[in-house]
């Protein structure tokens, strides 16, 4: 028999990979679970009460994203979205070519892999050593009769670093390419709004700001053309069939609410703490740096190299006591591989696999964030004397 370790003894700094389900997310969705079990599409008033309710969470979420609730397609996951939005990109288009960069999720990286496989051609931006990413590097790949679309995180998972996705969504509306950008690290934590900037489509999952897993989002511009890959039943307007996950999407809509109520939270309480963490961590350690550029990325997000030292090993060490970080993404963990983000910005494999990402949210405190202070710093240096 597995033993678990008490919820009181977790110091959860992992909340780019996922995030606690917020209490009042829960209750709304509790309903759909137990009383309002009805098919959303049935035509009996009990399924339409439960109709009513993906209507006001489209609303949730579409004010979330400075958006119409037209615009607003629900999926399982970013994942889901990432994939959807390329694969119409290029079928609405007639093009073979996709722009993205050298430093996306998974979910995107792999996913361009297989299209280069099946044919298609794909340019992979590069990024400097801070991570950021220059407007003239996307302009100078693009194919005018040739590029589909333009797709590239506004966040990045594993330092936070943020792209200049407006800018990149202007260049794509005046050379008339579609652009999609993987927002998954975004709600919450910044403001979204699409009407202020010419995006195609944009992608977001709801266990990123404090709704369950299993559960996305994809923004589809009005007007965009748009060609589902989920077929079968005539679900979200017949552009993703499938019986809707109610109660998942229920609380993604709560938490989309809640998410707008805590950005200032994010800006400034949970910006604090990281900068605490980070400043406090390299005034007590020899040997560390910050990934990724100082100003440009999420206010919740910190990735330190440790110089000397396993990343893998450090994360035992801590995962003893009761610490979550990760070594790169959550997605790519057990990997023995550097992150890729870390090579591409120009760290060696040796500096690449002595680095953690710590993510903050709203339910740290800075007792905890001063109790891994307490005990990073000897544990750096038992690694280190171990590592040849």
């Amino acid at each position: 028999m597995k033993m678990h370790i008490a919820h009181s003894q977790i110091v959860y700094f992992d909340n780019n990979a996922t995030t606690r389900i917020a209490p009042e997310v829960f209750e709304a969705m509790v309903p759909y679970l137990t009383d309002y079990y009805g098919n959303a599409s049935s035509a009996y008033r009990f399924g339409a009460q439960v109709s009513e309710a993906l209507a006001l969470a489209r609303e949730q979420i579409s004010a979330l994203l400075g958006c119409s609730p037209e615009e607003v397609i629900f999926t399982s996951c970013g994942t889901e979205s990432d994939n959807t939005a390329i694969e119409s990109a290029l079928r609405t288009s007639g093009r073979n070519h996709i722009i993205t960069t050298a430093v996306e999720h998974s979910a995107l990286k792999k996913q361009c892999t297989a299209l280069e496989r099946r044919g298609h051609a794909v340019t992979y931006l590069p990024v400097d050593a801070q991570g950021l990413l220059a407007v003239e590097e996307a302009e100078k790949a693009i194919r005018p009769s040739e590029t589909a679309v333009i797709s590239m995180m506004w966040a990045n998972n594993e330092t936070g670093v943020l792209f200049p996705v407006e800018e990149i969504a202007a260049l794509c509306k005046k050379k008339n390419i579609l652009f999609h950008t993987d927002a998954v690290q975004v709600p919450g934590k910044i403001s979204i709004r699409t009407a202020d900037f010419p995006v195609s489509f944009l992608s977001i999952s709801g266990h990123k700001f404090h709704a369950p897993k299993g559960v996305g989002a994809l923004f589809v511009r009005k007007g965009v053309r748009f060609a589902p890959t989920m077929l079968g039943g005539g679900q979200e307007k017949s552009r993703r069939a499938g019986t809707e996950n109610v109660a998942s999407i229920v609380g993604m809509g709560r938490a989309a609410e809640l998410a707008l109520q805590h950005l200032d939270h994010e800006r400034t309480t949970v910006k604090a703490l990281r900068d605490h963490f980070e400043s406090s961590l390299l005034a007590q350690i020899p040997g560390t740096r910050v990934n990724g550029h100082p100003e440009l990325r999420l206010p919740n997000t910190s990735n330190i190299t440790f110089e000397g030292t396993d990343a893998e090993a450090l994360l035992l060490l801590l995962d003893k006591e009761g610490v979550c970080c990760s070594a790169g993404s959550a997605c790519t963990t057990g990997s023995v591989e550097p992150s890729h983000v870390l090579s591409a910005m120009g760290l060696d494999a040796r500096q690449a696999m002595g680095s953690l990402r710590f993510s903050f949210g709203r339910y740290n405190s800075t007792a905890e964030v001063d109790r891994v202070l307490a005990w990073l710093p000897s544990l750096v240096q038992k690694v280190r004397a171990s590592v040849p």
